[in-house]
């Protein structure tokens, strides 16, 4: 497998706050590195360093004792703060006493929210790192991508990435998951975890995942919260604006990372069929999306549409809530694996931009070729140049 590039280093699209914040996502992502390159003289703290990770959970006190001498202004990183919980009442008293201002990474938002921790009652800002976008990766081709994912140790090793989504599945979502006793056996979750590759970019069934994975259908349910929790997936809600037609409430399931799905339902050392790629096209677009919508700080709601009768579109971006005075709006976006755009592909677009009581403000298929074309109301462009166009924001 070949990347059209090897990046060796990166800019990435996030901009660092001038406050206090939190920075949330999957492990591997890049957060550390990049907290490195935007605070290079910040004070450290790694709670992946078991030893220090030990002597804060014993005596959290022990943060404030190790920032005593900062001035007013500071910058201090603590990595994996999800570790240690309770450090998170220390940083909110030195932010309010000493004034100074931290960067709070974690890989899981679950120990924090169920946990009852201090998160700091908006005193710092929140933020999200995904895998690489193609704005940050610039001219590579989009198939590697779509095959193995945007991980920075896979764009960056490109020989070895088998093994590294196999050893990403097994240290983070296995023995992470563990270690922090999100489950109670390691072998249903396993199990669980192999068919919820299969299901990526696929409308959630839960019995049926049940069924597949031999483990009960509470389980199935708390094993997909685990997964969100650990920032590794996204419930995509089906939109219901209240059109004429009954909508499909069943939300989809997407993996953050089209390689990592992969890895986890043990395909990475089988060849990859279309229906696949399909799959992970339009996990990449929604990728985009997420990130477009994290880096612009634009904050938009994404769903995707299915009427009872089976039209479907794959996602409506809500540019706009319903009040009592007018209708909600939304883009409408068809994703197809293809080098040509057919006719047929842009029918289900049409067909919900006229019977919707929503109004559309624009249709846009997203497909593998090179021409930009303009069908009946609806704009077909190539994946850059769609990439392009939503960063110019010419849908949001």
């Amino acid at each position: 497998m070949q990347f059209a590039i090897i990046v060796t280093v990166i800019e990435r699209l996030l901009q660092r706050p001038e406050r206090s914040f939190f920075l949330f996502g999957p492990r591997g992502v890049g957060k550390s590195t990049w907290l490195r390159e935007v605070l290079p003289q910040a004070t450290w703290f790694d709670l992946l360093d078991p030893q220090l990770q030990l002597s804060l959970q014993l005596a959290p006190g022990g943060l404030r004792e190790q920032t005593e001498h900062l001035r007013a202004g500071s910058w201090v990183c603590v990595d994996e703060v999800q570790k240690v919980p309770a450090l998170l009442d220390e940083v909110h008293a030195l932010i309010e006493r000493k004034r100074l201002k931290f960067a709070l990474t974690g890989s899981s938002a679950r120990k924090l929210r169920h946990g009852g921790a201090n998160l700091l009652a908006g005193r710092a800002s929140v933020l999200a790192m995904r895998p690489f976008s193609l704005r940050e990766l610039g001219d590579v081709s989009i198939k590697p991508l779509l095959e193995f994912g945007g991980l920075p140790l896979v764009v960056n090793e490109p020989k070895d990435v088998a093994d590294i989504l196999r050893a990403y599945v097994n240290t983070y979502l296995r023995e992470e998951i563990r270690e922090e006793g999100l489950v109670r056996k390691v072998e249903p979750f396993v199990r669980f975890l192999r068919v919820a590759g299969l299901m990526n970019a696929q409308i959630l069934n839960a019995s049926n995942i049940a069924r597949e994975a031999q483990v009960p259908r509470n389980s199935v349910v708390s094993y997909f919260s685990i997964l969100e929790d650990t920032l590794v997936a996204t419930r995509l809600p089906a939109f219901q604006p209240g059109a004429r037609v009954r909508e499909n409430a069943h939300p989809k399931f997407y993996w953050f990372d089209p390689g990592v799905a992969r890895a986890a339902a043990g395909l990475i050392d089988d060849p990859v069929d279309n229906t696949w790629l399909g799959y992970a096209l339009e996990t990449w677009v929604l990728h985009e999306l997420l990130v477009y919508n994290e880096t612009q700080r634009r904050h938009r709601e994404i769903f995707y549409y299915q009427t009872g009768a089976g039209v479907e579109v794959d996602f409506v971006v809500e540019t706009r809530k319903k009040t009592l005075s007018s209708p909600a709006e939304a883009v409408l976006i068809e994703v197809k694996l293809a080098d040509r755009w057919q006719p047929a592909f842009d029918k289900h677009l049409r067909e919900v931009a006229r019977s919707a009581n929503f109004k559309v403000k624009a249709c846009v298929g997203v497909y593998l070729g090179k021409q930009r074309l303009r069908r009946e109301g609806v704009d077909v462009l190539s994946l850059p140049e769609f990439i392009a166009a939503l960063y110019e924001g010419q849908f949001f």
